[in-house]
């Protein structure tokens, strides 16, 4: 009788996280291990607006998936999703198909323009290391094509980013760090460059108190950032955005849309029942009615039993759900009772920059500034150490020894 096979799309926070736990777990006799991503890296999502920015190298943000998982227990494919067939129990992939008997759904998200006009075609996307290493590349050449002409229009050098949330803000923090740089490379005067978030909300990081907000948000505009914050974007065209009922057009050479994001496409052509782009997943993470199928990350939902609403996602969450798939998966395999996921929040921080931040940690306490940017490597470090162990931290990690 052949062993059970246990197939991992996505090697994400939740993907890789549950095919290490999978492969420490169960032995060889007992389930094949599959996982399946369509690069042979992990990349840390939570740290892409920062190679888009340019103040780190694409390659600090991701490291081989050999280096997390031992090949020996967990067969490693590298191609792409295109549909899972659930009655069949296969996966079609781009290139070859997988058949499983139990499976896990990690693909991570795709952006979500919420279908405002133009913003597909006309501005770019922090969704992969590719997307963002195209981003700093474009920045630096708006600035090298500007120091070049003779006649050069000052609007190239304006980076204009749509979306107040955490990655807009985190992605402007970034930027307040690397314009001076630029400006200084190319003999610029800092004043010509501009920096300016837009925001449909009245405010900015909405998952962070008012006292918060207010530093954040003086902190960066000390620093050069604009806001336009309770300011619809109509249109995304190839000058820049339309905003506000007047129609206003802000100009830009550089725009970068950071203000949503959904589940996998490949949910929908799989059939699966969505709600805003995500499965609405069981306690014990597993798809209503599917005995054997799990959805973990970006792709779920996941429901908070004291508020009754979903849990935010977040890099943290993705990697507890990840234990606890694993730990179900084992579980059904050795006909033993399953766990519900209950999210344990370690806090959140979010960096301003390199040497500035704000966070709530600890049951609430307040860190801001300097001890807040500390926090934010720590974390950083963490979640390192998680997705990838101690070999990730030492080769990549922010408090590296050498």
């Amino acid at each position: 009788m052949s062993k059970p096979k246990i197939v991992v799309l996505g090697a994400g926070y939740a993907g890789l996280v549950t095919s290490r736990r999978l492969a420490q777990k169960l032995s060889p006799e007992e389930a094949e291990i599959v996982l399946i991503n369509k690069h042979n890296y992990h990349y840390e999502s939570t740290w892409l607006h920062e190679v888009a920015a340019g103040t780190i190298n694409p390659n600090q943000a991701r490291f081989m998936l050999t280096d997390a998982v031992n090949p020996k227990k967990v067969r490693l494919i590298y191609d792409s999703v295109l549909e899972v067939k659930k009655d069949e129990q296969r996966v079609v992939l781009e290139n070859s198909e997988v058949s499983y008997d139990y499976l896990v759904i990690a693909l991570g998200w795709v952006s979500n323009t919420f279908g405002i006009p133009g913003m597909e075609e006309n501005a770019f996307a922090i969704t992969d290391i590719d997307s963002s290493r195209l981003i700093a590349e474009h920045i630096e050449y708006q600035f090298a094509k500007y120091a070049s002409e003779e006649n050069p229009n000052e609007d190239e050098l304006t980076i204009l980013v749509g979306g107040g949330g955490f990655t807009g803000i985190e992605f402007v923090g970034e930027l307040a760090e690397k314009v001076p740089q630029l400006c200084k490379k190319y003999d610029i005067d800092r004043s010509k460059a501009r920096i300016i978030n837009v925001e449909a909300a009245p405010s900015i990081l909405p998952m962070f108190d008012e006292d918060l907000v207010t530093y954040a948000k003086k902190s960066l505009e000390d620093r050069g950032v604009e806001f336009r914050i309770g300011t619809p974007i109509k249109e995304a065209t190839p000058e820049g955005f339309i905003v506000g009922d007047d129609k206003e057009l802000i100009k830009a050479g550089t725009v970068i849309w950071t203000g949503g994001v959904t589940g996998n496409p490949v949910l929908a052509k799989s059939g699966f029942e969505l709600v805003k782009g995500k499965v609405n997943v069981d306690a014990d993470l597993r798809v209503p009615g599917e005995e054997n199928i799990f959805v973990l990350g970006d792709c779920s939902w996941v429901m908070d039993k004291e508020s009754g609403r979903p849990y935010p996602p977040t890099g943290q969450l993705a990697t507890q759900e990840g234990t606890v798939a694993a730990d179900n998966i084992a579980a059904l395999l050795r006909n033993q009772p399953l766990q519900d996921f209950v999210f344990h929040n370690k806090g959140t921080v979010a960096s301003l920059g390199v040497t500035d931040g704000i966070g709530n940690i600890l049951d609430g306490n307040k860190i801001r500034g300097k001890s807040a940017a500390a926090m934010k490597k720590v974390v950083d470090d963490r979640s390192l150490f998680m997705v990838g162990g101690a070999k990730a931290v030492l080769k990549k990690g922010k408090f590296r020894p050498f």
